[in-house]
């Protein structure tokens, strides 16, 4: 279904009942990389998976597109659903960063955090200079320019090695994000501010999943998340790179159940 909010109607995946689970991608994806948990997690909460303005079935706008933006975008679907309690966001990369915004913007609507993939500090002068690199790239040569220059680094090595079903699926996935989108993201990320000091006041569970090979984001950005974020878990999954949820999802979701387990106790 889509939902309008604002200025664009946003595409929005809903499975399950019970306490919300918001699933917020990153760039340069869409819902369509949580198929693994959407029907599986169904039994465990309510799962809900939204397109980022600009990806797979949703609108764009001109960017950039802030972390508090996705945040507010995020809100606003969770209020036409008349989701209104506090749900579990869980955010993977770029979907991390929105999740930190959403946290420091409604902590009241946060009943926990799942962050996947991300990392709480912001770009170095070196990162800021790869995003206006990758905006040129865009810009020269559209979308398609960008899946062939990210698609290598998606996967753990193994992974895009073994697994051509599974490349091939996250090219669709990626061909589906805008131009639009693409730029707004990179702005946006380009911009974002330091999580760092978000982590020690964050008094939600929380529970940090990192792939072991993820050849983006480092693991020791894992680590001293779940050392700065007070009675956090971290688990790093086997042969699994950036988008471990696809790689690994029988252990991904296991560890959301049993994140789920405790909170019910």
């Amino acid at each position: 279904m889509r939902v309008r909010i604002k200025d664009v109607l946003l595409a929005v995946e809903e499975r399950g009942s019970g306490l919300p689970l918001l699933f917020i991608h990153g760039y340069p994806l869409s819902s369509a990389i949580w198929a693994p948990q959407i029907e599986a997690l169904a039994d465990t909460a309510r799962v809900i998976a939204l397109d980022l303005r600009g990806h797979g079935n949703s609108e764009a706008s001109p960017g950039p597109y802030s972390m508090d933006l996705l945040a507010e975008d995020c809100r606003d679907v969770l209020d036409a659903l008349g989701i209104f309690e506090p749900a579990v966001v869980c955010g993977l990369s770029m979907g991390g960063y929105v999740s930190f915004a959403f946290y420091r913007n409604y902590p009241e609507r946060v009943a926990g955090l799942i962050l996947a993939a991300t990392r709480a500090v912001s770009d170095t002068p070196n990162g800021k200079a790869n995003r206006d690199k990758a905006s040129d790239l865009a810009l020269q040569g559209g979308t398609s320019a960008i899946v062939e220059s990210m698609l290598p680094k998606m996967f753990g090595p193994r992974t895009y090695l073994e697994r051509p079903d599974l490349v091939h699926k996250l090219r669709e996935i990626m061909q589906s994000v805008s131009l639009d989108g693409i730029l707004g993201d990179l702005m946006g990320m380009k911009s974002r501010p330091d999580s760092t000091p978000t982590l020690e006041q964050i008094n939600k569970p929380t529970l940090i999943l990192h792939g072991s090979d993820d050849q983006l984001i480092p693991k020791e950005d894992a680590i001293a998340m779940q050392s700065a974020i007070l009675g956090s878990a971290l688990r790093l999954l086997p042969d699994s790179g950036h988008l471990l949820n696809l790689e690994q999802p029988t252990l991904f979701n296991r560890a959301i159940r049993e994140y789920f387990e405790e909170l019910d106790k």
